[in-house]
């Protein structure tokens, strides 16, 4: 019993934080309107925090070795053809995510 203690502690602590974090700007702010710069924030952030994500997962592409890059290439081309059809940016992620992993593993 006493080992389970520790698993449950943690995922409370988390459990409690995560709520906490996540209920805060409603408590700041409640009904008044939102600052300009949290409007900023929210327009800006996304698309400077996917491309470096995107970055940050091409960084150890080599270009100039077999496979070349293909595969990163692949994925990449299948995301952006994805977002610009279907303009699901799940969608996009979920198959560019599974077409790398079919290629790193083929390939």
């Amino acid at each position: 019993m006493n080992n389970m203690m520790y698993p449950i502690a943690v995922i409370a602590v988390v459990s409690i934080v995560t709520c906490t974090l996540r209920a805060f700007p409603f408590l700041l702010f409640g009904s008044r309107p939102l600052p300009k710069i949290i409007h900023y924030l929210g327009k800006a952030l996304p698309p400077a925090i996917m491309t470096i994500l995107v970055i940050y997962c091409l960084r150890d592409t080599k270009l100039t070795q077999f496979p070349y890059g293909i595969r990163e290439l692949a994925a990449c081309l299948l995301v952006v053809f994805l977002q610009i059809l279907r303009k699901n940016m799940y969608l996009s992620i979920i198959a560019g995510t599974i077409c790398y992993m079919i290629l790193i593993r083929v390939a």
